[in-house]
């Protein structure tokens, strides 16, 4: 595993916890080598993120459209950055750089991130390993959710245990390397 996409927020959150936690991780993306690849911003812990990976002395990828280019304020220090004109390009060029996925605590933006990713393996458009970093428990009411859709059968087992969840960093990267492909997804 070369390189780790992580989603998360442009803002800090309600508690500096959330950046103690993105600063361990982008510590723990160096100590493996992994090259972080991420939405090239210079805020919240976005920009944490980024900015621990550089000073470790890591490599970051960042990749922003030009809609968030001047308001998320684009790194200006970046390893490489690539800026493309959509949102939907972002993601799909983030897909595409990365080998695994990660998602620290963030809003709507960081979900619908993580979201396709998760539907993107149920149907086979990828087979790479995807997972939440639980800082301080915020993911909790996500994984009782992910509960409630296997529970009410709109969600199959299988596919709720492709989504890995760990409150540590290298625990969570741990269990991406022996990480397993499941068949696609049918309908029959």
């Amino acid at each position: 595993m070369k390189r780790i996409a992580v989603f998360c927020g442009s803002s800090y959150g309600a508690s500096n916890i959330y950046k103690e936690g993105a600063i361990q991780l982008g510590k723990e993306l160096v100590k493996r080598d992994i090259t972080l690849v991420y939405g090239g911003a210079s805020v919240g812990i976005m920009g944490e993120l980024a900015n621990t990976v550089l000073a470790e002395g890591g490599e970051v990828i960042g990749v922003i459209p030009t809609l968030l280019e001047e308001r998320e304020i684009a790194h200006p220090h970046l390893s490489e950055l690539y800026t493309v004109h959509t949102m939907h390009e972002r993601k799909a060029k983030m897909a595409e750089l990365a080998d695994a996925f990660i998602a620290l605590p963030g809003g709507p933006g960081t979900m619908e991130e993580f979201f396709e990713i998760f539907t993107w393996a149920q149907i086979g458009l990828h087979q790479k390993p995807f997972g939440l970093l639980n800082i301080h428990q915020y993911f909790n009411p996500l994984v009782s959710l992910f509960d409630h859709m296997v529970e009410q059968q709109f969600l199959q087992e299988k596919y709720r245990s492709l989504a890995m969840v760990d409150s540590n960093p290298s625990s969570l990267i741990e269990k991406f390397t022996t990480f397993e492909p499941i068949s696609v997804k049918t309908y029959s």
